[in-house]
């Protein structure tokens, strides 16, 4: 059994019960409620244009980026379309396998299938995020203390790492990641890599305080944004945000938002458009900040793309 086997066997037993795929999660895709982005700052996270090679993800950071599909081969061919991503096929056994997605031949981010029994039970298709930690033993116990859930404890990925699956006292699911020789993304700054992620929760509070608990996040307003967007600061880097709950659709179950930047949002949204994917928020430019988009591939899975102004 390979370590890409491994992963998806036990994140996927885990999601099967998990509340974050209630059936209502499917329904976040017909009127995706992205208004306040307007206020998000992503371009924070750019200190230069040129890209930046990865080796170590320091703990608190957005480490890895996994999309859970209907449709492998098509999402395969979708982004490494939109991305230019190339992909790498590891067999995990008959008809089955993890696709690594590589850029200038670093890991950008991962792919594989949802198993049957997830679709039966209405497991649409999305996006996972993975955040490093130092120890992901002490990660699973402090969230724990927190008053998270524990959908997976902390396993051995072969020699690549250590890793558990988490959801927050609001409902949003993330997987910790205890890098041994895989640290996870390794290239960032370019087109087609994950730059920012915003968490959609109905308690900003009660998530603020849990993941600067477990993470030690530094979660707060800008004295001079009085629209309540929280920024997420990790050290001395903003890493991502949290948006009003004012701005959520009732009946959205809390979850994760990933950025990928892109070099040109109009054209990559027009792109994604062509080969079936669905604009949930056509590009629309944030005054000071950059251009953006939300879009759903065509198996369903969200994300945005996202080019900052400076």
């Amino acid at each position: 059994m390979n370590p890409a086997e491994i992963i998806v066997g036990k994140v996927q037993a885990a999601f099967r019960f998990a509340s974050f795929f209630e059936k209502a999660f499917v329904k976040r895709v017909s009127h995706y409620p992205f208004l306040p982005l307007t206020i998000c700052q992503p371009e924070l996270v750019y200190n230069s244009a040129a890209m930046a090679n990865i080796d170590k993800n320091p703990a608190g950071s957005f480490c890895w980026i996994e999309l859970h599909t209907s449709d492998q081969n098509a999402a395969k061919n979708f982004y490494s379309s939109l991305f230019g991503w190339a992909p790498q096929d590891m067999p995990m056994g008959p008809n089955d396998f993890y696709t690594i997605f590589k850029l200038q031949d670093r890991d950008a981010a991962a792919g594989c299938t949802l198993r049957p029994e997830e679709r039966s039970q209405g497991v649409p298709p999305h996006w996972l995020i993975y955040i490093a930690v130092d120890n992901a033993d002490a990660a699973v116990t402090k969230a724990q203390q927190l008053g998270g859930k524990i959908l997976a404890p902390a396993f051995d990925v072969m020699d690549a790492g250590r890793m558990a699956v988490v959801q927050d006292p609001t409902g949003a699911v993330f997987c910790p990641w205890q890098a041994k020789k895989n640290a996870g993304i390794g290239i960032a700054q370019v087109n087609g890599t994950l730059c920012w992620a915003d968490l959609s929760t109905p308690d900003a509070k009660r998530a603020s305080d849990f993941y600067s608990g477990l993470f030690g996040w530094q979660i707060c307003a800008d004295p001079k944004d009085p629209s309540g967007y929280l920024h997420i600061k990790n050290g001395e880097q903003f890493i991502g945000g949290i948006p009003p709950a004012a701005h959520r659709q009732p009946g959205v179950p809390p979850h994760w938002l990933a950025y990928f930047q892109v070099d040109d949002v109009d054209a990559t949204a027009s792109k994604a458009k062509q080969m079936g994917a669905n604009l949930y928020l056509a590009p629309m430019t944030m005054e000071g900040v950059g251009r953006l988009s939300v879009i759903a591939d065509p198996q369903g899975a969200v994300f945005s793309i996202f080019k900052s102004a400076r």
